[in-house]
């Protein structure tokens, strides 16, 4: 059995010998395939993210794949030997907001897998069996291990609610901007519109579906647009403007980076004199979960153009540093055991 991630604090962690936990009542133990890397596993480690969003000492890894291999009390057997993906958002299941189906709002407090709870980034994870998904028996586990994000902006998607023949755009290239594309293809649009800063998004941006790629320079003439739908992935607050700017009167718009604390953000007088619909998204809830999983099962959402790296878990501090270096070459990093 190969060890686990323990980061202690900022800066600071170990691998682990690991023993996996046997699933009590409610419970199911996964042996994980891959866990992927992203800004926020980038500031646990560095000590950037906010107090009580993160709990030390901690296994990281919330985005993850993997295959049940024991089932607890209560779950059913059925599921052992499954390919699973899971959310990370321990909800109390007992709130309004969690009765809505709203888990990531959930009034009892954030608890979420690999930030404040054990997560992938070891061999096993064992976890509640009610937050796992099920995939395809052919499913690729490697692809899969990137559905985490993908449900992050499958809830986005959800939210715009675009409809055939509409214009939309998606601001940012990075994973998220990628996965948005895709969910947005699948709507027929007239027009799908991708700004962004890189010019190597270009041809990959295409192939998922992109019918237009301009950096906001270029666009800069354009502006404001006459688009119907906006979803914008690259958490800045400048981001939030362009893809303002870019919306019809009426238009929707969802947000899904987090811009770093005292950005300047929109402006209200403009989003209420252009009846701007404006929706935020953190988190995935359950329907988003089961719509990437149902997207990624028929073929239309493809992870694994946007994976460049796998490494083992002994190499993580490597894999943190490769992942927020800003090399263009450096795409999705996964994490095996």
């Amino acid at each position: 059995m190969t060890g686990a991630v323990v980061v202690d604090a900022p800066g600071r962690h170990r691998i682990v010998p690991h023993v996996p936990r046997e699933p009590g009542p409610g419970e199911a133990l996964v042996r994980v395939h891959a866990a992927g890397i992203c800004g926020s596993d980038r500031e646990l480690y560095q000590g950037n993210r906010p107090e009580g969003y993160v709990r030390y000492p901690l296994t990281p890894g919330h985005e993850w794949s993997g295959t049940v291999e024991a089932a607890g009390a209560g779950v059913s057997g059925a599921l052992v030997g499954r390919k699973v993906v899971g959310e990370g958002f321990r909800n109390c299941q007992v709130c309004d907001r969690c009765h809505e189906g709203e888990t990531t709002l959930c009034d009892a407090g954030y608890e979420e897998t690999g930030f404040t709870q054990p997560g992938a980034m070891a061999p096993t994870l064992t976890l509640p069996a009610r937050l796992l998904h099920v995939l395809p028996d052919d499913a690729d586990l490697t692809a899969a291990a990137l559905l985490e994000p993908a449900a992050c902006v499958a809830a986005a998607a959800l939210k715009a609610n675009p409809r055939p023949g509409e214009r939309v755009a998606v601001v940012g290239t990075g994973t998220l901007g990628m996965f948005a594309v895709q969910f947005l293809r699948a709507a027929c649009p007239a027009e799908l519109l991708v700004v962004g800063t890189r010019e190597d998004r270009r041809a990959l941006s295409e192939r998922f579906g992109a019918t237009r790629f301009g950096t906001k320079d270029a666009l800069e003439p354009e502006l404001p647009g006459a688009f119907d739908v906006v979803v914008e992935t690259a958490g800045s607050a400048d981001a939030a403007r362009t893809s303002a700017a870019l919306l019809r009167r009426g238009g929707r718009l969802v947000l899904t980076g987090i811009p770093a604390p005292g950005a300047d953000g929109l402006d209200p007088t403009d989003l209420v004199v252009r009846q701007l619909e404006v929706h935020t998204v953190f988190g995935a809830p359950p329907a988003a979960w089961a719509h990437t999983v149902r997207v990624f099962a028929a073929g239309l959402l493809d992870p694994l153009p946007l994976v460049t790296h796998e490494m083992p878990l002994a190499d993580f501090a490597r894999a943190v540093e490769l992942a927020g270096a800003g090399d263009p070459a450096v795409g999705k990093v996964l994490l095996r055991p």
